[in-house]
């Protein structure tokens, strides 16, 4: 019996400047789906806290998730990335129970790399301040979770390589 292929869902998630819009937006044009940036979904509310240097919690994130589990489930049957921190199993466990599926690929590095990408962004909402707080809050992919943590200090290239090997090993339809 084969497993039956489907197109991807897929989540680029880690702390803020581990690459996961720049490595979803790629991957996402090399699977021919749609991408989401999950940055896109935040509410002015969620956007002028984190500018003022202040984390966001649980019930800022909520409606953010749920927003973005729509999407996502709204993409089931066409396929698509969206880029997301996703940092908490329980907020992986909103975007898997709107999208079963959902393949999370978890971009990790090293902090004070992570906090320099996030320094020289011109214009984001988001600064180096709040990455040791992303840090705190991030619990890495547990074994009953579909997905692979990848190291952020590959090319992007290479990212979405073993992106795209990540889902060919969970049955995903690549053509």
């Amino acid at each position: 019996m084969t497993t039956p292929h489907h197109p991807p869902l897929v989540v680029m998630m880690g702390v803020s400047g581990s690459g996961k819009t720049t490595v979803g937006a790629a991957l996402a044009q090399r699977l021919r789906v749609p991408f989401a940036d999950a940055d896109d979904f935040h509410p002015p509310e969620n956007i002028a806290k984190m500018a003022a240097g202040t984390p966001l919690d649980d019930e800022d994130r909520g409606p953010w998730l749920r927003t973005i589990a729509a999407w996502l489930a709204e993409h089931a049957a066409t396929g698509g990335v969206a880029s997301c921190s996703a940092l908490k199993r329980a907020y992986r466990d909103i975007l898997t129970q709107a999208a079963p599926g959902t393949v999370f690929i978890h971009l990790h590095g090293d902090r004070d790399v992570l906090a320099a990408r996030v320094a020289g962004r011109p214009g984001h909402f988001m600064p180096a301040a709040l990455i040791d707080s992303q840090f705190a809050t991030l619990e890495p992919l547990q074994h009953d979770e579909i997905g692979q943590t990848l190291d952020v200090a590959q090319p992007v290239d290479t990212l979405v390589e073993e992106s795209l090997d990540v889902l060919a090993k969970k049955g995903a339809s690549l053509a």
